[in-house]
């Protein structure tokens, strides 16, 4: 089990996996960007894409064979998260487990600070 650290993310072995397993047949120097955008019924959304390219502040977390982007802004709102994938029954993805959001909308696909 990982400890709680506030001021960064921490990232299960099963979202680490996932991630992994999704990057299979791209090149060798895509990872993910996992970030906060202003969307949805409760203010903010999380989402994740593939990236091959590094920006200016990113903050990266080195997962030794990809590497995962996060940008500053985003980081703001994601510190102390944890990221997980979970699968249960037929429905499976990843989640972010953030102490920050404080109300989420009855969707679970937005939420607010």
């Amino acid at each position: 089990m990982q400890s709680f650290n506030p001021s960064s993310i921490s990232f299960t072995s099963a979202a680490i996996s996932h991630f992994k397993s999704s990057l299979n047949g791209k090149p060798d120097n895509f990872g993910i960007r996992i970030g906060v955008r202003e969307a949805g019924c409760s203010g903010f959304e999380y989402f994740f894409e593939y990236t091959n390219e590094e920006k200016e502040g990113d903050i990266l977390f080195d997962e030794s064979t990809f590497k995962i982007h996060v940008d500053n802004e985003s980081f703001e709102f994601l510190k102390g998260s944890e990221v997980d994938f979970v699968s249960t029954g037929l429905n499976q993805g990843i989640i972010f487990n953030n102490p920050n959001a404080k109300v989420t909308c009855g969707c679970g696909e937005s939420f607010s600070i």
